[in-house]
């Protein structure tokens, strides 16, 4: 049960991640990640909407019919997405503002969708929370690792803070954003694939000890 679990966790955050991996919710990918702290806003957003929606379209699965599945499930994220522009427009204008049109797009990010269609129609309400869970945190990552490395790179600070005084501002810019995006997915697919890579050839190791110690 809990290697199921952790499997799912696992897919969300490295092995399918949507961003780096699956390249999905490319625009607001480029567009919030400026800065670390849009970035952040952006992705625990996702976090809040993918989660819960997961959660609904999995627990009425079965009684949604087939045929207008999609427009159920852009319903239910819609209705989600409304809750939480009235919140942030309310209790964080700065970060509502800053989102601008990237807010309402949330109900047709393909990430959202996706997952709606792929995991959360055909799996239980608990495996379907933590796919979502999971798959919004390795977005909300990826975001930040991107902001943090834009805002340093091209402001010097980091989530506002100042660190130094020199800056490239291209790195802020929609060319820069391009060249980060695309640095990221060589170095999380070349750090991962060695990963994957030496835990196969842990594994055949420890099969040829044991068929030795059989011998």
């Amino acid at each position: 049960m809990k290697n199921k679990y952790g499997k799912i966790a696992l897919d969300g955050l490295l092995f399918n991640n949507p961003t780096f991996m699956l390249v999905l919710g490319t625009c607001p990918t480029l567009a919030m990640t400026s800065n670390a702290t849009d970035a952040f806003g952006m992705g625990v957003s996702v976090i809040f909407v993918l989660t819960l929606s997961n959660i609904i379209i999995s627990a009425l699965r079965k009684l949604i019919p087939s045929t207008v599945r999609i427009p159920a499930y852009i319903v239910v994220i819609a209705t989600l997405v409304t809750l939480l522009k009235l919140f942030l427009n309310k209790f964080l204008p700065d970060l509502y503002s800053a989102m601008g049109t990237f807010l309402p797009l949330i109900v047709v990010n393909c990430i959202i969708l996706g997952r709606a269609e792929a995991f959360a129609s055909k799996n239980g309400v608990l495996e379907s929370a933590v796919d979502g869970l999971s798959t919004g945190a390795g977005f909300t990552g990826a975001l930040v690792i991107m902001g943090v490395i834009r805002e340093f790179v091209g402001s010097g600070s980091i989530f506002g803070l100042q660190i130094m005084d020199f800056g490239i501002p291209f790195f802020t810019m929609p060319m820069g954003a391009f060249i980060v995006y695309g640095l990221c997915i060589a170095v999380f697919v070349f750090v991962l694939d060695n990963v994957q890579r030496a835990q196969r050839i842990r594994k055949t190791r420890l099969l040829h000890g044991a068929e030795l110690k059989e011998d």
